[in-house]
């Protein structure tokens, strides 16, 4: 079954699939759009968002998607400050820093491994009832 959309950038029709809802022309001109604006960021590491949204004619939208993304990274010099989420520190690209995504995956797999205990007990309990009425063999009854 398709699932037919229109491009959210050009609005041509397309057979959607996942991810945003960009047709395939589109995610072609973003991507290199972003290998512009990589390289730009490499020949000038001092620029501020501002001045590569206006010389590699891409949206403060779009950059800051990439970076939060982690598909941009600046300099610790660099005058574009990105903040962790959580905490606040200073980071270099996306959302969080090395910290706090420790704490955030440690809290994930404790969750995980909680869960997948829970269940263990829970199946271990079924069987045990199981076993426990098949012990008592078979019951008939008195006419």
């Amino acid at each position: 079954m398709s699932n037919i959309r229109n491009c959210t950038r050009c609005g041509k029709m397309f057979n959607y699939i996942a991810g945003d809802v960009i047709c395939d022309v589109c995610k072609k001109e973003i991507e290199e759009k972003f290998q512009e604006v990589k390289k730009y960021i490499q020949d000038n590491p001092g620029s501020g968002l501002k001045k590569i949204s206006e010389d590699c004619d891409v949206t403060a939208k779009q950059l800051k998607k990439w970076i939060l993304e982690e598909r941009l990274m600046f300099s610790e010099d660099s005058p574009i400050q990105i903040t962790c989420e959580n905490c606040g520190a200073r980071i270099v690209t996306g959302r969080l820093c090395a910290k706090c995504k420790a704490t955030v995956t440690n809290a994930l797999n404790d969750t995980v491994k909680q869960r997948q205990q829970a269940l263990a007990a829970e199946l271990a309990k079924k069987q045990a009832a199981q076993k426990s009425d098949s012990k008592s063999g078979m019951k008939f009854l008195k006419t």
